[in-house]
Formats: structure tokens, C-alpha cells, sequence
């Protein structure tokens, strides 16, 4: 071995001063900030009884919280639990899957309900930042474009470029979304355009720049094995259940909320066929690949986000499943090995396949379905209700607005590719205690873990047959 390939290898992943820095110190600004900025809303506030007296509210079950906490628990599963777990399919990197999408979950929800108010709720007559059960929800949506970015890093970076790569990703999400939601006025519940575009092209664009010419190197460790595609299926069914929750949370009361709960449900079922039809097609056995499954039945609540509370109908939510769950499995069977040998973008978990291109899709058939609403379908008042033809954009046309839905997208994919550039170029530095390409998707990097590692080698010597992989 040359002395070039020695250095390479020869990377300092010692974080012992590095990560406690970074978390103590952003953690105790976040304290400083909430102080400053963060005050209750008046939902949650000890004046809710006032407020209630003075907007004649009869009862406290008219509070939000009874409205929105169901969702916001289930769309909290899904980021701790969903994402973290879907995460541990790697036979050596579990810890790292759900420890360091704990770590970044908590540090960018704090991060996020500053920069979402800064955008959002800031109160212009004493300039705090109001929160309640809804900003929570909004959060973690924030945070989900992060994990879904961390997914195509998987395994290759340091737990201090996630933070950083969280710090910025919660940064540009907030300005994203105030673009798209506020200025074009775009509606995307779901998030399939500022959720999923969004942290798909982010993290792409990363691993590109971070791109490892020696990975094959830790090749053998960028398989899994049976029992850690199980712990992944976990997520995957958690993601799975909760999907309806998460497209529906912040959707609007009422008829809204409840189309979008069905919408997606619907997605969600058809995908699960046609991801399971695909990957045993495939192959020329025709025996399932458990990659597809874990993932590309996930598809249809990626790609139903955007239309989710339109009026897309039962067989049209349908159709957008079995269409999502169809191009995300050809995603992985053909379209991730090919940006790894000709684009250079190594995409551990395949994010391309189960959010930037399920999210585009989603992002689309909203463009379609608003450009095609009429009054004869959603009725004059739902017509308003549903695209929120109010104040400013009270005369907007379905068409314009599906023009503007079709902005959104592209504002999404460029914030995703120029963020993603600029960020990876920061975390290219060789600051951050980043894994050399041969010790890339082992959790011994980062994670004590030498008991474990010793009981595993004791069974493999004792049941060899079971170790083969």
C-alpha cells in the first residue's frame, strides 16, 4: 500500500471533545434563544380561560390541543421511532441508524420552532414567538427532510457533520417552506414538495460532494443481515400505520383532514402490491428482495402528500400509489447503481427512490389536481376552503394555482441541489472526525461496542453455518 492510500485511510475519528462542544454549546444557546424569543400561545397559555370568555369558546375541548396532539404523537413515532428504526438495516451500523437519528431529531426540533417562528408566528407586537401543539407538528416535519438527508449519508459521516448538516437543513427548510407556502401560497400537507423534495436533493447532493472514491473498501459492511432487516421492517410498518397521521396533521379541520386520512391510506395499500409485484419479477426465482419491501411500500404516502386533502378521489389515490410504488422498486433495481457508477452519488439508504422521486410525483399530481378542481366538485365554498382563495390570492384562479404548485416543486428541488452544494462543500473540511472509506457503516467508529462484538464472535464460532454473509 502507497503512502497516499496510507494517509487517506489515516483519518482522526476521536469526537470526544468535538461532539460534547458541539451539543453543549448549541444546546445552551437553544436555552438562551427560548428565553429570549419563545413564549406560550394563548391555547396554552394559563389565559386560555380569558380567551375562552372572550371569543365565547363554551368548552376546553375546543382548545387545539384535543384537535391536533393524536396526530402530533403519531407523526412523533414516526420520527423517533419510524425513521430511526427503518434506518438499522446495515449489519454493523444499528447504533448509528437510531442513536444518531435520536441525536439530530432532538437537536433540529428545537432549532426548528425558532426558525419556523422567525417565519411564521412571530408576534409583531412584542416580537415572541408563539407556540402551541401545532408548532410541534411542524417541527418534526422540519426535522423529517434532515433524516431523510442523513439517509443517503448513512454510515459515512461523522455524528458532528449531522448536527451541522441538521443546523443548516432546519435553516433552509424554514425559508423553503415560507416560499412556498407563504409567497407562492402553494398547499402541500404532506410535505411531498417541501418535506421530501427538499431533504431528498439536500442529502444527494451532499453524498455526491462527499463522494468516496475507495467505499468498496467497506463493502462488506454495506449489506444487512436477517436479524437487521427485521429491526428495519419495524420502522417500516410504524412509518407504514402512522402515514395517514403525518399527511393529515396539519391539514384543515374537518372534511380536509379526514380526505386527506383516506387519500393516503389508500396510497399507502396500493403501493404495498405493486412494490411486492415489481420485486418479485425481478427476479429470476421471483423470491422477494427485502430492500423493495421495507421501502418502496412506503411510495404512495410519500407521492400522496401534495393532493392529499384535494378532491383526487378513492381510485385516483389509488392510482398514484400503484404508479409510486412501481418507479420507486425500478428506483432501486436500476436507478441506484446506476448514479453510483456514472453520477458518483452514493445513496446508502436509496432516498432518490422512496422520496425525490415519490415526492416529485406527488408534487405533479397536486399541480394536476388543483389546475382541474371546479366548482361542480368541491362546490363554491370548498373551492375557497380547500386552496385558501382568501385576502391576497382571493381571486386566484384553479389554474394559476396549479401553476404555482408546479413553482413549488422546482423551488423545493433548487433549495435541495444549491443547499446541498453548499453545505457538503462545509462538511468536505477535514474538521469533523469523519470515518476513513475502510471503516465506513461500522457503529465500533463512534459506539462502544466491544461486548456486543464479543458475544456475536463467541456465536459465530459456535454456529458458523449462520454467519456465512
Amino acid at each position: 500500500m502507497g503512502k497516499s492510500s496510507r494517509l487517506k485511510m489515516a483519518k482522526n475519528t476521536n469526537i470526544r471533545i468535538s461532539l460534547p462542544a458541539v451539543c453543549f454549546v448549541w444546546q445552551i444557546a437553544m436555552i438562551i434563544l427560548f428565553g429570549v424569543f419563545i413564549r406560550y400561545d394563548e391555547e396554552s397559555d394559563t389565559h386560555w380561560i380569558e380567551h375562552r370568555r372572550k371569543k365565547n369558546i363554551s368548552t376546553n375541548l375546543e382548545n387545539d390541543f384535543y384537535y391536533r396532539y393524536p396526530s402530533f404523537q403519531d407523526v412523533h413515532v414516526m420520527i423517533f421511532v419510524g425513521f430511526g428504526f427503518l434506518m438499522t438495516f446495515l449489519k454493523r451500523y444499528s447504533f448509528g441508524g437510531v442513536g444518531f437519528n435520536f441525536l439530530i431529531a432532538a437537536f433540529g426540533i428545537q432549532w426548528a420552532l425558532l426558525m419556523q417562528g422567525w417565519f411564521h408566528h412571530l408576534d409583531e407586537h412584542d416580537w415572541k414567538i408563539k407556540i402551541g401543539v401545532e408548532n410541534l407538528i411542524n417541527a418534526d416535519f422540519c426535522v423529517a427532510s434532515c433524516l431523510i438527508a442523513y439517509g443517503a449519508c448513512l454510515g459515512k459521516v461523522s455524528p458532528v457533520q449531522l448536527m451541522v448538516l441538521t443546523l443548516f437543513g432546519v435553516t433552509l427548510f424554514a425559508v423553503e417552506e415560507y416560499i412556498i407556502l407563504e409567497l407562492l401560497h402553494a398547499k402541500d400537507a404532506g410535505g411531498s414538495m417541501v418535506i421530501h423534495t427538499f431533504g431528498a436533493y439536500y442529502g444527494l447532493t451532499i453524498s455526491w460532494v462527499l463522494y468516496r472514491p475507495l467505499l468498496s473498501q467497506s463493502k462488506h459492511l454495506q449489506g444487512s443481515v436477517y436479524h437487521s432487516d427485521v429491526f428495519a421492517m419495524i420502522g417500516t410498518l410504524f412509518l407504514w400505520m402512522y402515514w395517514p397521521s403525518f399527511n393529515s396533521a396539519i391539514a384543515d379541520h374537518g372534511d380536509g383532514q379526514h380526505r386527506a386520512v383516506i387519500n393516503t391510506y389508500l396510497a399507502l395499500a396500493s403501493s404495498v402490491l405493486t412494490t411486492f409485484a415489481i420485486s418479485s419479477i425481478s427476479q429470476n426465482n421471483g423470491k422477494l428482495d427485502m430492500v423493495h419491501i421495507q421501502n418502496a411500500t412506503l411510495a404512495g404516502g410519500v407521492a400522496m402528500g401534495t393532493a392529499s386533502e384535494f378532491m383526487i378521489t378513492p381510485y385516483g389515490s389509488l392510482i398514484v400509489g400503484f404508479c409510486s410504488g412501481i418507479v420507486s422498486t425500478f428506483g432501486y433495481l436500476f436507478l441506484t447503481p446506476f448514479m453510483e457508477k456514472t453520477l458518483k452519488i452514493q445513496d446508502t439508504c436509496g432516498i432518490h427512490n422512496l422520496h425525490a422521486m415519490p415526492g416529485v410525483i406527488g408534487g405533479i399530481v397536486g399541480a394536476i389536481t388543483a389546475a382541474s378542481a371546479s366548482e361542480s366538485v368541491y362546490g363554491q365554498e370548498g373551492l375557497i376552503n380547500t386552496f385558501d382563495f382568501k385576502d391576497a390570492v382571493a381571486n386566484r384562479t384553479v389554474n394559476i394555482q396549479g401553476g404555482y404548485q408546479a413553482a413549488a416543486l422546482f423551488v423545493a428541488i433548487a433549495f435541495g441541489l444549491v443547499g446541498g452544494a453548499l453545505v457538503g462543500g462545509i462538511l468536505k473540511l477535514p474538521i469533523w472526525g469523519d470515518p476513513a472509506d475502510v471503516n465506513c457503516f461500522d457503529d465500533d467508529v463512534y459506539w462502544e461496542v466491544i461486548v456486543f462484538f464479543f458475544f456475536l464472535n463467541e456465536l459465530k464460532k459456535k454456529e458458523p453455518a449462520n454467519f456465512t454473509s
